[in-house]
């Protein structure tokens, strides 16, 4: 069983940078790869970037790629969402998951295991 508790949302204006964080529960946090979701208001959660177990690969959706850098901390049980050039369009509630499958991340963006609460992001333009 994995805990996740997502920080770091908050408001922000076209432009800006933001940074989420995940912290885990438990001691095998490193067995898992981690992922970062976004459901926007009126609409379904998608899928955002998700890394490998120990950040050795990373995978991005087509609408983040470029702008925002997923990277973890095994030590600290932490996994993180640096947000850069930010958008109106991003604005949404972020989650992040954890997956314990070990398949290609970009087999697995429909099959994780562990789930957050979700953080809000707003984005003023």
């Amino acid at each position: 069983q994995v805990l996740l508790v997502e920080s770091g949302g908050g408001l922000a204006q076209a432009g800006d940078s933001l940074r989420l964080s995940c912290t885990a529960s438990g001691r095998t946090f490193s067995n898992y790869a981690m992922g970062w979701f976004r459901r926007p208001p009126g609409k379904e959660r998608e899928f955002v970037a998700a890394i490998s177990r120990f950040g050795g690969d990373t995978y991005y959706g087509d609408s983040v790629k470029g702008r925002f850098t997923i990277s973890r901390d095994n030590a600290k049980n932490a996994v993180y969402l640096e947000m850069n050039s930010l958008k109106p369009e991003d604005t949404a509630i972020y989650y992040c998951a954890a997956d314990r499958s070990g398949l290609p991340l970009r087999l697995t963006t429909r099959l994780y295991d562990y789930w957050g609460q979700g953080t809000q992001v707003t984005v003023s333009s």
